[in-house]
């Protein structure tokens, strides 16, 4: 009986040690990877990836690891770009910032999303004509909120609740636009969870769809709900009408944007089409 109550009681020590790391926040971590030596003549520039924690298990939403191989990725394919990686959330010091090009958020979004409390130094950066792609979660901000007013203006639409929708479902792109972001990228197709029907800029000014596919009637077997269904997108997806899964955004100061809603599976980025169109869209952010 000593034993059986022993073993009990060192169950109960793990299961609460257990909760209680997982509620420690993960630290935040700055590296910086300089452009290579030969290229730093002045025509260097500069990317800062914003990585939130992970979440959902291993192989989903992994934000640091995403990131830290996009990162990796740009700088093999350009020697002139140096990154900054960022991982555990938003960073503490502004001067992670200075001289950036363009920045890369892939976090959780909605009430979590990390502009919610850094939003002036957000703003600041798209005043500044900062480059701002969001990935995945990261396009989703608050209804109504500040954060969406942001969001909007930053990259010209945002996945906003009981509008959008985010099914699992394969996208087949079967056609791109002429656009640099598109260049040299093959139609491919997906298993992910692609977001669409965005809020974005009224009359999609400035906005130029780059991923679109038409979602399959699977995509809404789910009950309306916040990020399941409305009618609609119901309709929209009835009539076959192309979704939009990823956009360029050029706003009036001369900034850019983009959204990409894919991102959900880490694997996904061993797809050359899909990682070389988010080089590109960096690339293009940047000016």
């Amino acid at each position: 009986m000593f034993f059986l109550r022993f073993f009990i009681y060192t169950l109960k020590v793990a299961f609460v040690t257990g909760l209680l790391s997982a509620c420690v926040p993960e630290p935040i971590t700055v590296t910086e990877h300089p452009a290579d030596e030969g290229a730093r003549d002045g025509t260097s520039a500069k990317v800062v990836f914003i990585a939130g924690p992970d979440s959902h298990g291993a192989g989903e939403h992994e934000h640091t690891a995403g990131s830290k191989l996009l990162a990796n990725a740009l700088r093999a394919r350009y020697s002139g770009i140096s990154t900054v990686n960022v991982t555990g959330g938003w960073p503490e010091n502004a001067d992670v910032f200075e001289d950036a090009r363009a920045i890369v958020i892939y976090c959780d979004g909605g009430r979590g999303h990390l502009i919610n409390k850094h939003l002036s130094s957000f703003n600041q950066l798209v005043a500044e004509g900062v480059g701002v792609i969001a990935l995945h979660y990261g396009v989703e901000v608050p209804k109504g909120s500040a954060s969406a007013d942001a969001m909007l203006a930053a990259i010209g639409g945002y996945f906003e609740t009981d509008w959008s929708v985010n099914p699992h479902w394969n996208a087949e792109f079967t056609k791109l636009p002429d656009h640099p972001i598109a260049e040299g990228i093959s139609p491919f197709s997906v298993q992910d969870e692609w977001y669409f029907n965005m809020r974005f800029q009224s009359n999609m000014k400035g906005v130029t769809p780059i991923l679109s596919a038409i979602a399959p009637d699977s995509t809404m077997e789910r009950r309306n709900g916040a990020h399941s269904g409305n009618e609609t997108v119901r309709q929209l997806v009835a009539a076959k009408a192309p979704q939009v899964t990823a956009w360029a955004y050029e706003r009036e100061n001369g900034g850019r944007g983009f959204g990409f809603t894919g991102g959900h599976f880490h694997h996904n980025w061993q797809n050359d089409q899909q990682r070389n169109l988010l080089l590109n869209a960096i690339v293009w952010t940047m000016r």
